[in-house]
């Protein structure tokens, strides 16, 4: 393996990437929404119950590379207990991460400082992205559906 992609395939980025938490589906989700990546093919479906304007429940099927599950991961370790309004601001300073080299996303998200090597790598963007842009969108389609 190159040294540039022993960089961005670190120990502890693989290791994320091997404990995805959350796996699986909802039995009733308020809301399901899976995200596709056009140019590698990863897809993530979530799956979201919302309880007093919070995440309450959440359940994630990961298909992506090892950039993408760790990205899930990250995610994954956080999510319950986040307002929609939350997940927005994770997805959106997660894009500006990434994008722009903006700052690392506010705690409790700041564990995506972990995919800081990926930044140089454009066509990742995407796979990274799945989990947080489908949960935000999850989130407020649960907020806006009746029970």
């Amino acid at each position: 393996m190159s040294t540039e992609l022993a960089k961005l395939y670190s120990g502890k980025l693989l290791a994320l990437a091997a404990d995805i938490p959350h796996v699986g589906q909802l039995d009733a989700p308020q809301a399901r929404v899976r995200e596709r990546a056009p140019l590698c093919g990863s897809t993530v479906t979530v799956d979201v119950v919302m309880e007093h304007g919070k995440v309450a429940q959440f359940a994630q099927d990961v298909k992506a590379c090892a950039l993408g599950q760790a990205s899930a991961a990250i995610l994954g370790a956080h999510v319950i207990g986040r307002s929609a309004d939350e997940l927005d601001a994770a997805r959106d300073e997660m894009t500006a991460f990434l994008k722009t080299d903006g700052p690392v996303p506010s705690a409790p998200f700041d564990g995506f400082e972990a995919l800081r090597p990926a930044r140089d790598y454009k066509n990742r963007h995407a796979s990274i992205l799945l989990a947080v842009t489908a949960v935000a969108k999850a989130a407020r389609e649960a907020q806006n559906s009746p029970l």
